[in-house]
């Protein structure tokens, strides 16, 4: 392993653009390879097998191109996949955890929600965050089918995602949250709009700087940092259909990228 190796980040679909923006930021001479599993997301609503064994091939392509790090930018990733990953490959591999610590930290209502899908509400790992945090402190967990989908098709202000927020957002106010945790790295993408419902006294906050730490942290521990005299460079695949995934890429990462073709 070496310090001029990528670091490879994966995610259900484009959703961990988001987390990889982070990445960038703080890391910004490292090479970074990303593949978006658009082809089979959202993976909210697959089973736990699938989810694996996605997750199993796309680390390999990663590791076949020498990946030095891998992120699992995906939260029902990480729910379904991390320990399976974790006892197969020897690289550092990066996990997602809502951020609901820091949640419970500052909020001052006592109630924090969670929008996140389905999967990584009853996943072992969120089951383990709510047992951990939630003894003083109420959660209360939003499943938000749909939100994913329109993420990937680009639609991150239209009438029907307004109208899904609406309808996920309005029980958490009902409830008299204080501060929502985006527990699915595709939300961020809604922030505005998710803020705006939400109102000025309710605070939103997502995991993706945190995520960015850590792998900053576990690159320095292992001397695996890349010289800061070098600017990094990002490459990209998809598993979706390129026509539709090149524009949509390139408006989340804020840039022209060129788009490969994932097969596995």
């Amino acid at each position: 392993m070496h310090k001029v190796n990528p670091i490879g980040v994966f995610d259900s679909g484009v959703g961990g653009l988001s987390v990889l923006h982070e990445i960038r930021r703080a890391l910004p001479a490292e090479d970074l390879l990303y593949v978006a599993d658009s082809g089979h997301a959202p993976y909210g609503d697959k089973s736990q097998q699938f989810i694996e064994e996605r997750s199993i091939a796309i680390s390999q392509f990663l590791v076949s191109r020498n990946a030095k790090a891998i992120v699992v930018a995906c939260n029902t990733a990480t729910g379904a996949a991390i320990a399976t990953l974790r006892s197969r490959f020897s690289v550092p591999i990066i996990a997602m955890e809502p951020a609901v610590k820091p949640a419970t930290a500052n909020t001052q209502s006592g109630v924090i929600g969670v929008l996140a899908t389905s999967r990584t509400l009853v996943s072992d790992n969120f089951v383990q965050l709510f047992a951990r945090y939630g003894g003083n402190v109420q959660i209360v967990g939003q499943a938000c089918p749909g939100l994913v989908e329109q993420v990937e098709a680009g639609d991150l202000s239209g009438h029907k995602t307004r109208l899904l927020l609406e309808r996920y957002i309005a029980p958490l106010l009902e409830q008299k949250v204080d501060i929502i945790v985006l527990g699915c790295t595709h939300y961020p993408f809604l922030a505005p709009l998710i803020k705006e419902l939400a109102g000025p006294k309710v605070t939103v906050i997502d995991s993706a700087a945190a995520v960015a730490r850590e792998l900053c942290r576990r690159l320095e521990v292992d001397q695996l940092l890349a010289s800061q005299a070098r600017m990094g460079t990002e490459c990209f695949w998809t598993s979706g259909e390129l026509g539709n995934a090149q524009p949509l890429v390139s408006q989340l990462w804020q840039a022209e990228i060129r788009l490969s073709r994932f097969e596995s």
